[in-house]
């Protein structure tokens, strides 16, 4: 397993923990509430912002149907829609990030929102849902940019295709995620011992992709097993309006846990 380098950050098994806030849509559409969660991760220490960007007409059609498990009375599409983070702000955010003293990063889900981002992030996530579309994995490996991947929606025979893919494309800095596709993610499915599963299988580094609300216990687990990396979904207040907020972490929570992180690691 080889260190690689996120911005100005080593990550490796012998660095400290990279820790991603993903702050994902909880922006709710208001660049003013983008740039408080960049504050609200800087100050709690984590090492990077993780925003999240597409458009919905490039993932669903317009009759894509309604989401059972959200109490939402919109269409899938309009849902989507609404969580859209604006391509112009994505420069000024990058800015504000460093500023803070974070790395900027942000998962595209598409081609032309990965074309928009690609002079502003040091690393491409690519999330779970996208991790076996190959011509888009063969499409960011041929950026020649580290790539962070969620594993949450795949077997392990398909987590192999697409290292087998990334791999024959030239890519050899990569970080595989632990994730359990489970919004949240009750504790007991979390299965954090596939971060070492991950790191033997494919020699490479491995990390935690956390679902649960728990702001300890699995994020610590992981990074006592090897984790060289953990990210965990944040919000400025559970109660916000928007899917994703319900099983974010609120600001002290997330600094409980990236403070349990670093102290699982002087351990």
């Amino acid at each position: 397993m080889n260190e690689l380098k996120i911005g100005d950050r080593l990550v490796g098994p012998d660095e400290p923990t990279f820790v991603i806030a993903e702050a994902g849509s909880n922006h709710n559409g208001d660049l003013s509430i983008a740039k408080e969660l960049i504050e609200v991760a800087a100050d709690v220490g984590a090492d990077a912002v993780k925003f999240q960007t597409f458009r919905a007409e490039d993932l669903y059609v317009e009759e894509s149907g309604d989401v059972e498990y959200l109490d939402d009375d919109r269409s899938i599409y309009e849902i989507i829609e609404s969580m859209e983070m604006p391509y112009d702000w994505i420069p000024e955010l990058h800015d504000y990030c460093h500023e803070q003293g974070v790395q900027f990063l942000s998962t595209p889900f598409d081609e032309r929102s990965a074309a928009e981002l690609a002079e502003y992030v040091p690393a491409w996530k690519v999330a779970s849902y996208t991790s076996s579309h190959i011509p888009f994995l063969k499409y960011l490996a041929g950026t020649d940019k580290p790539i962070i991947m969620s594993t949450g929606a795949h077997e392990l025979e398909e987590v192999a295709e697409s290292v087998e893919v990334l791999q024959e494309a030239g890519v050899s800095d990569l970080v595989l995620l632990q994730c359990v596709a489970a919004y949240p993610t009750p504790l007991s499915d979390i299965n954090v011992r596939v971060v070492s599963t991950l790191q033997e299988e494919f020699d490479v580094l491995a990390g935690l992709s956390d679902h649960t609300l728990d702001p300890v216990t699995a994020p610590s687990a992981a990074v006592a097993l090897g984790a060289s990396m953990v990210e965990k979904h944040f919000t400025l207040d559970r109660s916000m309006e928007g899917p994703d907020h319900q099983f974010a972490l609120e600001p002290d929570e997330l600094e409980i846990m990236v403070d349990t992180v670093r102290d699982t690691e002087s351990v």
